[in-house]
């Protein structure tokens, strides 16, 4: 994510709002999904296509909290994690003044299953 108050590259402006596309499509017993299966349906090509993925929702991040809508980035998850997102999703997330706990544990398990479900209820709409 750029710092604050600096523009969002237009490849990067691009990618973010193919991601959400993709995300807002998707039924729910396609969620949630692995950042590796998202690059995959962006067709990034390597190297770096997780940290691109990792960027574009970060700047997902910043306009949900800029419009104080749930994190649609919650509906991404990390293979390695047990069903979590990875840990820059929760540094992001602190960055943002939206949450105080760990990247681990209890307390980051239930801040993702409330954005989830939050995520998934806007979707509805």
């Amino acid at each position: 994510m750029p710092p604050v108050g600096e523009p969002v590259p237009d490849n990067m402006s691009e990618l973010s709002a193919r991601v959400r596309s993709y995300l807002q499509a998707l039924k729910s017993d396609q969620l949630p999904v692995t950042y590796q299966a998202l690059a995959a349906a962006m067709e990034l090509s390597p190297p770096n296509t997780i940290r691109q993925i990792s960027t574009a929702l970060e700047t997902l991040m910043a306009e949900d909290a800029a419009a104080a809508q749930p994190f649609i980035a919650t509906l991404v998850v990390s293979k390695g994690r047990s069903g979590i997102p990875a840990i820059g999703f929760y540094d992001c997330a602190r960055k943002l003044g939206r949450y105080q706990g760990s990247d681990n544990g209890a307390d980051a398990r239930a801040f993702h299953k409330s954005e989830y479900e939050r995520a998934i209820e806007e979707r509805l709409k």
